[in-house]
């Protein structure tokens, strides 16, 4: 199937509501806010802080649409300010890497269409629109998949293989499987 992918904005944001809500929260109801600075806060309602983030431009994904228009998925990204929480936070810092321009943190692939693709049209997107905003250092902290099972739904951010495929480099491993992985993406 043919994927199209979109920036989350306001034009997207019920698409983006559907597919969550669609997916139990996705991830037990994190509203892809677990690494904005509103995580872990109780007090939080997550639903409306990821809409009033996306609603003032504070948020950031490339959204995957099927051909209906219906919300398949998403890659999360934005500036180490909007998401300054990483996984393997520890071992990170014991020798953090030059801080990027940008994060990827975050991936999610509705169940029904795992396997089909929707994962590297989110990745192709989300790198476009970091092109179209200026490029620059982009990171990202996938897992290694090659040579054990790893099921798709605990891979919410994604594979280095995949990175490897758009030119990304491993920089060091921070946890058992997980490596960072960065490029200079060009400005569009």
């Amino acid at each position: 199937m043919p994927w199209k992918t979109g920036p989350l904005d306001d034009s997207t944001w019920d698409a983006f509501a559907e597919l969550v809500e669609r997916n139990n929260g996705v991830f037990g109801g994190c509203w892809c806010i677990g690494y904005h600075p509103e995580a872990g806060h109780r007090e939080v309602d997550y639903r409306q802080a990821k809409e009033e983030r996306v609603r003032t431009d504070r948020a950031h994904a490339a959204l995957v649409l099927d051909d209906d228009g219906v919300a398949q998925g998403w890659c999360q990204y934005g500036s180490p300010a909007e998401l300054p929480g990483i996984k393997h936070r520890r071992e990170y810092d014991k020798d953090a890497p030059p801080l990027p321009d940008w994060r990827i943190t975050c991936f999610y692939v509705d169940r029904r269409h795992r396997g089909q693709g929707v994962a590297r049209a989110a990745l192709e997107g989300a790198l476009a629109q970091i092109a179209d905003a200026g490029g620059g250092l982009v990171e990202a902290i996938p897992e290694v998949t090659a040579g054990r099972d790893a099921p798709g739904r605990f891979l919410f951010s994604t594979t280095v293989e995949l990175f490897e495929q758009y030119g990304f480099v491993r920089g060091r491993q921070v946890g058992k499987h997980a490596w960072v992985v960065s490029r200079v993406l060009d400005a569009a």
